[in-house]
């Protein structure tokens, strides 16, 4: 008994060691971006334009509006079409063009963002010889595709099957059963895919270094390049100017936030759904 007790107190204490280790990065990372960007954070960061090279001050205004119209370019483009697929492959799982469809999702997944940049270069950008804000939502769209796809389809699983039997016993057709009754089911769970495939391509440099580029003006242009986020951050981190690393900082204490944004989103819209599901 002494023997089995020991035991189970080493197996608990590694699972709490590697749960601290899973955290640590977690932890450094908002310590270091918390308390290098905190300071550099003002009104100013969020309602001026990007300083001439040599001048100090300035924001990010252009960078923090080019990146929420480039991520609702990539959901435009990405979710109508994840959400559709992701309900083919559950509703048609046995079949080869499903399990290619799968397979094709889960290999897209793992491909390197440079490399959805050099496509989307390719396809998106080098026929029209301009960069755009368009080219580059379609980039960060495509790296959506797989997740949303991916979750649809688990989700959609788990929607007991005597809802769908039920509304089939009732008259509806395949397709009516499967929009007005099980899609519905497993909505929130989607919503929650959805907003954490946000929270990834927010976070996305290489994708748009070849597609939207960059853009120190203010632009909404979607046929223009555009300003993000994280090229902006990159491109200041790399300068040789102390100011501006203050200001990449103070870009990627935002980003972080936009993630962590999303994450609680994701998390809110998940229990206030589920809670009108059972009508509470």
């Amino acid at each position: 008994m002494r023997r089995r007790k020991v035991t189970s107190a080493i197996a608990v204490g590694l699972c709490a060691l590697s749960v601290a280790t899973a955290l640590l990065p977690l932890a450094a990372v908002l310590y270091f971006v918390v308390s290098q960007g905190v300071s550099s954070l003002n009104l100013a960061f969020f309602t001026q334009m990007p300083k001439p090279v040599g001048e100090t001050g300035g924001g990010m205004a252009n960078a923090i509006a080019g990146t929420v119209i480039l991520t609702g370019l990539g959901a435009a483009f990405a979710i109508p079409i994840g959400v559709l697929s992701g309900i083919y492959i559950s509703e048609y799982g046995g079949s080869r063009f499903a399990s290619l469809v799968r397979f094709a999702a889960d290999t897209l997944n793992g491909v390197p963002s440079i490399v959805i940049g050099v496509f989307a270069y390719a396809v998106f950008v080098l026929p029209f010889k301009q960069f755009s804000a368009l080219a580059g939502g379609a980039a960060l769209g495509i790296m959506m595709i797989p997740i949303i796809t991916r979750t649809t389809e688990e989700l959609l699983k788990l929607v007991p099957s005597a809802l769908r039997e039920g509304a089939l016993a009732l008259g509806a057709t395949r397709a009516r059963a499967v929009f007005t009754v099980v899609l519905p089911a497993a909505l929130p769970g989607i919503l929650t895919g959805i907003l954490l495939a946000l929270a990834r391509i927010a976070g996305e440099t290489a994708p748009l270094l070849f597609t939207a580029f960059n853009n120190r003006f203010w632009s909404t242009d979607l046929g223009q390049p555009i300003s993000s986020l994280t090229v902006q951050v990159f491109t200041y981190a790399i300068s040789p100017y102390e100011d501006w690393h203050r200001q990449a900082w103070a870009g990627a204490l935002v980003l972080v936030s936009m993630v962590l944004v999303c994450a609680l989103l994701a998390r809110i819209t998940t229990a206030r759904l589920e809670r009108m599901q059972r009508g509470l």
